[in-house]
């Protein structure tokens, strides 16, 4: 008999539509069955061995949720008998109803929990406690929308369980030692993350949209040209670059379409319509890493009148010294008219980026400064020492790219400002283990109309040394911004386009934002995963702030 081998997710979901991801011990019919008559059907594609179907689910009603089952070649895999997925509550599909808030919980930076009864040593996982919260009152608040910002797995991190399986699988002698190394070593991260009961009951009846960032990958992955020449001569980055790629558009790129957009996508009608569909997603993947302008990873979705644009800051950056840029050209034009299409079309516009836009001042002005350097600015002695510099304190966020800082604070500047503009607009980030909200200001009378705030929300599930808080804490200081000046002095760096103060926060911990919106008023809460025991079963989500960011 076919097993379901991983998920459900419940992926895109519109007022009268949706998609559930599966993976599959066999080629198989996939099927989704909603109490309510609606449902869908998909034959699985196969990729390296391996068994996928993603399900249209069409026929939902907008405002009624229907519980719903995943059928194999007629056989019922979804929901387990077994426990603990007995004592959950039945997956539901919650099509949006007119004129209802939207809630979106958003996060990034997720080690995979251990398994039941071992202690976990970055403490409990705000996936889980969400889950459990969620499991405990199915009926009560909960988000219409989770967005995963990025690092979904670490690729170069692996579990003490990991290296176990891998070294059973080849030598951790050799490169790349207990990082993953190919397709298959990226599937088991995504067995460890997505099979915890908890977590895999929640991505079965929460809508998720989601980003890579660099951990998906590699640390530091596409820093600068250089880098990407070193990683080219080992004889291990190929496999992996390409294995990352095609596990992601998998598991994470195919569920942030919609319907339409997939039926319109060359590469899944490439994968589906072949018996294997390995060549020619390896052969998409190794385009896409030779050529930026090859793949889009980036896409828009529309919660209501909640817009999203989600933005690829990771593999869509021009390297070369000279014309860095955070995003190719195809890019830019890309955001630009999304935004402009997005006046008077919603009341709250997100631009998610798994990199902040604002940081900590003291860390933008080193940003700023260690560009000048490596672009040639000091001459090259400096140049060398500013790529060190770069590498060795990950000095690769939208600061060390200063034009593509500024160009999106002209394109931010534009959706927040005319009659028609939203009440507000926000930028969503993670990747830095804490979490803060910042607030920019634009000189010489330009403060556009909308409100405008970098929410960022990090870790989910992960730890950050003593060392790193109390050098976050000193970066937003006064006496940080002096130093940061002098750095600034010394490369000749003129001063940003916007001025920002920060206006919440740093908060450090496991932790989800939640922002929750009705027409054009905004709530913004942030939540931490706490346990009072040593039982990870225990944890619970507990609200350390909740602002008004619109009325």
């Amino acid at each position: 008999m076919t097993g379901l081998r991983l998920g459900p997710l419940l992926r895109h979901l519109d007022g009268s539509s949706a998609t559930v991801w599966v993976e599959t011990s066999r080629p198989a019919t996939a099927e989704v069955r909603c109490a309510d008559g609606s449902g869908g059907s998909a034959p699985t594609f196969r990729i390296a061995g391996h068994h996928y179907a993603l399900v249209t689910v069409s026929g939902l009603t907008p405002g009624s949720p229907t519980e719903y089952e995943v059928l194999l070649d007629g056989t019922r895999v979804w929901p387990l008998a077994e426990e603990p997925y007995a004592s959950l509550p039945p997956s539901v599909i919650a099509p949006p109803g007119p004129g209802a808030g939207t809630r979106i919980a958003f996060g990034s930076c997720r080690w995979a929990s251990p398994p039941p009864g071992e202690p976990d040593p970055v403490g409990p996982d705000a996936l889980d406690a969400l889950a459990a919260r969620l499991a405990a009152d199915p009926a009560g608040e909960r988000p219409d929308v989770l967005l995963l910002l990025g690092d979904q797995v670490y690729a170069d991190e692996t579990s003490d369980a990991t290296r176990a399986w891998l070294a059973a699988r080849r030598d951790l002698n050799d490169p790349p030692g207990d990082q993953v190394a190919d397709y298959e070593e990226y599937t088991h991260l995504y067995y460890e993350s997505w099979l915890d009961p908890r977590v895999r009951w929640l991505l079965s009846t929460v809508p998720s949209c989601m980003i890579f960032d660099d951990h998906d990958v590699i640390d530091d992955w596409n820093t600068s040209a250089s880098w990407v020449e070193d990683m080219r001569t080992t004889s291990w980055w190929r496999e992996r670059v390409l294995s990352g790629l095609m596990s992601y558009w998998v598991h994470q790129h195919i569920g942030n379409l919609s319907p339409a957009e997939l039926a319109a996508d060359p590469v899944y009608a490439a994968v589906r319509e072949s018996s294997d569909g390995t060549d020619a997603l390896r052969a998409f993947a190794a385009a896409a890493e030779a050529d930026a302008t090859a793949a889009r990873w980036s896409y828009r979705r529309d919660f209501g009148r909640v817009r999203l644009l989600m933005v690829d800051s990771r593999a869509a950056r021009v390297l070369e010294e000279g014309r860095r840029s955070m995003l190719d050209p195809g890019e830019w034009e890309w955001l630009r008219t999304e935004v402009r299409e997005a006046r008077g079309a919603c009341d709250h516009l997100l631009i998610g980026t798994s990199l902040p836009w604002l940081l900590p001042h003291l860390v933008h002005d080193v940003e700023v400064w260690s560009s000048v350097l490596c672009g040639g600015g000091k001459g090259p002695r400096w140049a060398r020492l500013g790529e060190k510099l770069r590498r060795a304190a990950d000095l690769e966020h939208w600061p060390a790219f200063p034009d593509s800082f500024a160009e999106l604070a002209e394109v931010i500047a534009e959706a927040a400002s005319g009659p028609d503009a939203p009440a507000t607009v926000c930028v969503l980030s993670g990747d830095v283990h804490h979490a803060y909200v910042a607030e920019p200001h634009w000189p010489d009378g330009r403060e556009p109309r909308a409100r405008v705030l970098q929410l960022t929300c990090s870790p989910v599930h992960n730890s950050i040394p003593q060392s790193m808080r109390l050098g976050f804490r000193f970066g937003w200081s006064a006496p940080a911004r002096r130093l940061g000046r002098l750095f600034l002095r010394h490369g000749r760096c003129g001063r940003p386009p916007v001025s920002w103060r920060k206006t919440g926060g740093p908060w450090f911990g496991n932790q989800l934002m939640t922002l929750s919106t009705h027409g054009s008023s905004a709530v913004l809460r942030l939540e931490h995963a706490r346990t009072r025991g040593r039982d990870g079963a225990a944890a619970r989500l507990h609200t350390v702030s909740e602002t008004r960011l619109s009325d």
